[in-house]
């Protein structure tokens, strides 16, 4: 399995639109945008994101194929690890490798993660990479329209 991160390329875009507006995924993802088929909203999303000094976002390859992105943002002391893989990759390791990848890029800790309660593989994920809970709350979650169980988890080494 070739697992490989790079800078985000303007053709990777429409991949990732593509990705987020996958019902079952965005369902298990939860705290997703309110409209993810609002792609003004998603390529001006895009821009601040890929022009922040202060966020490392890289495109996942999987065979040279791009399946997803991961990224580190937020304030100091408060930064948070995202990821998303294309369902089609699901359970294939990608995702671990993936954040295993960025998290070696990113020398600062704490960094923090959260996902819902009930997604037991991006859990699984976080933990294989060293994550741990250190907190539960409730939040919206659009992708499902209601509040919902979060986990809060905390890479300290």
């Amino acid at each position: 399995m070739d697992i490989a991160l790079r800078p985000v390329h303007d053709s990777d875009l429409p991949v990732f639109y593509r990705q987020l507006n996958d019902p079952e995924a965005l369902r298990m993802a939860a705290f997703t945008p309110e409209d993810p088929a609002d792609r003004d909203r998603f390529d001006a999303h895009w821009v601040k994101i890929r022009s922040s000094p202060e966020i490392v976002v890289r495109t996942v390859l999987y065979d040279g194929d791009v399946v997803g992105h991961a990224a580190v943002y937020g304030e100091p002391g408060e930064r948070e690890v995202t990821y998303w893989v294309d369902r089609a990759h699901w359970g294939k390791g990608i995702a671990t490798a993936a954040l295993r990848g960025l998290l070696a890029e990113t020398a600062e800790r704490p960094l923090y993660a959260r996902t819902a309660a009930d997604n037991a593989a991006s859990r699984r994920v976080l933990e294989h990479c060293g994550f741990t809970v250190s907190a539960r709350e409730r939040g919206y979650a659009p992708a499902r329209g209601e509040e919902i169980d979060e986990l809060v988890l905390t890479l300290d080494r």
